[in-house]
């Protein structure tokens, strides 16, 4: 089987978990997710199953869409409530400067990978250096904010939280962009809450939880209506061509196309890296 199920995690599950749950629910060993999500985390978690597990290749910008609860006054090792508190103390926030702060930040930066993060450096997982308290030069990589909307305050128990949704490019860590803005705001936060909401054009509003799947209480997701790409009907000649994955004539100025059949995807075709006036192919549906 050759499918997509949009998946709700919930708290305290892996990625991992999640894809164990899927394998086991559908029988197979070819499952995978695109985009990992911490156990803190919840939201959204795209899953492919059989060819549809390298079907990311067809997303190529992965721009993720995230609902955030901070904790102001306190700042941990993970920059997340789940690392060991670095500092904590009650201050007097003022509203208007932290969130004026973070409209005003900057939009494209170097961000500073986190060290509790998977993220190899020297062949080595960075948390495995955090673990073993081993120095490490923290890679950074250029990450980009594109929107920050439905920005308020609350207060519950005595602590403040900052709340907000926010839309950033791939390789974003929301974790490690709190940080940075504690250190610009120079107010001790961390990460508290984080919800993934969208990544491209796959909307949690689709999704189903993992009890909802142990239930067959689900639809695996419309492949066709989610890839906004020039789609071509082939006849029979063009037809052979791209099931045989000929390098063919790009006559469509298009970087990718989907090849159909009775409306029914058959080929992904991108630009030619080494002759952009052709087209080879991307994937085989």
């Amino acid at each position: 089987m050759n499918e997509l199920l949009l998946i709700n995690k919930d708290k305290n599950y892996t990625s991992r978990d999640v894809v164990n749950i899927i394998s086991k629910k559908f029988n197979t060993k070819k499952v995978g997710h695109f985009g990992t999500l911490d156990p803190l985390a919840t939201g959204l978690l795209v899953i492919g199953i059989g060819k549809y597990t390298k079907i990311q290749k067809l997303f190529p910008k992965e721009d993720k869409t995230y609902e955030v609860e901070v904790l102001v006054g306190t700042s941990t090792t993970t920059y997340d409530i789940t690392g060991k508190i670095v500092c904590n103390k009650e201050i007097i926030v003022n509203k208007y400067y932290l969130i004026n702060s973070l409209l005003s930040f900057e939009k494209t930066y170097m961000q500073e990978v986190p060290i509790y993060s998977a993220v190899k450096v020297n062949g080595k997982r960075l948390y495995e250096y955090a673990r073993n308290n081993e120095e490490v030069v923290l890679p950074k990589k250029e990450v980009t904010i594109y929107d920050i909307y439905d920005i308020y305050m609350k207060s519950e128990n005595n602590y403040s939280y900052l709340c907000f949704t926010i839309k950033v490019s791939k390789g974003f860590y929301i974790r490690s962009f709190i940080n940075d803005l504690s250190k610009v705001t120079n107010i001790p936060m961390c990460m508290s809450n984080l919800k993934r909401i969208k990544i491209d054009d796959f909307d949690i509003k689709k999704s189903y939880t993992i009890e909802d799947i142990k239930n067959d209480n689900y639809k695996f997701c419309d492949i066709n209506s989610i890839l906004n790409y020039k789609k071509v009907e082939v006849d029979d000649i063009l037809e052979k061509k791209v099931l045989n994955g000929c390098i063919i004539d790009n006559i469509y100025n298009e970087d990718i196309i989907l090849f159909t059949k009775n409306n029914k995807l058959l080929v992904a075709y991108k630009v030619y890296e080494k002759d952009s006036k052709k087209m080879k192919p991307l994937f085989l549906f």
